[in-house]
């Protein structure tokens, strides 16, 4: 790894609470957020507490106990919007498309024959965010 881990990017910055933030879940190892410039209805995110860029630096433990958390929540996603498949995104430093550097996790619920919006820089909604936050928490409880 070229780079080393910015503890001042916006989303340590966002597990301290100095950012807010539609949570929808939160445990000793992550939190789920959603996100402010969704790509689909449902798009959440999945952020590791522990400090990594991405995929080339994290530590084996923090994966196995994040990835059955990024399980549980695409299936909640899926169910919470009745969508047709669930998307995992997961990008490594910039050429691969990361733009904001500490590990995390793009669940997106898709629909047949409906495309992702592209990310605009425009913040959605926080009431249509809080709603659908609502519906994800709802479903989590379920799974």
């Amino acid at each position: 790894m070229s780079e080393t881990y910015d503890p001042a990017n916006i989303f340590a910055k966002i597990l301290r609470g100095e950012i807010p933030s539609h949570r929808l879940h939160e445990d000793e190892t992550a939190i789920v957020i959603m996100d402010v410039m969704p790509q689909s209805k449902g798009h959440c995110l999945v952020i590791p507490k522990a400090p990594s860029r991405n995929l080339l630096d994290v530590s084996d433990q923090t994966l196995v106990s994040i990835m059955p958390l990024v399980s549980r929540l695409a299936r909640a996603a899926k169910a919470a919007f009745s969508a047709d498949g669930v998307q995992i995104v997961q990008f490594n430093e910039a050429p691969a498309g990361q733009t904001v550097f500490h590990l995390h996790f793009h669940v997106s619920p898709r629909y047949a024959g409906v495309d992702l919006v592209p990310h605009s820089g425009k913040m959605a909604d926080g009431a249509m965010l809080a709603e659908q936050a609502d519906a994800i928490r709802a479903a989590l409880r379920s799974t």
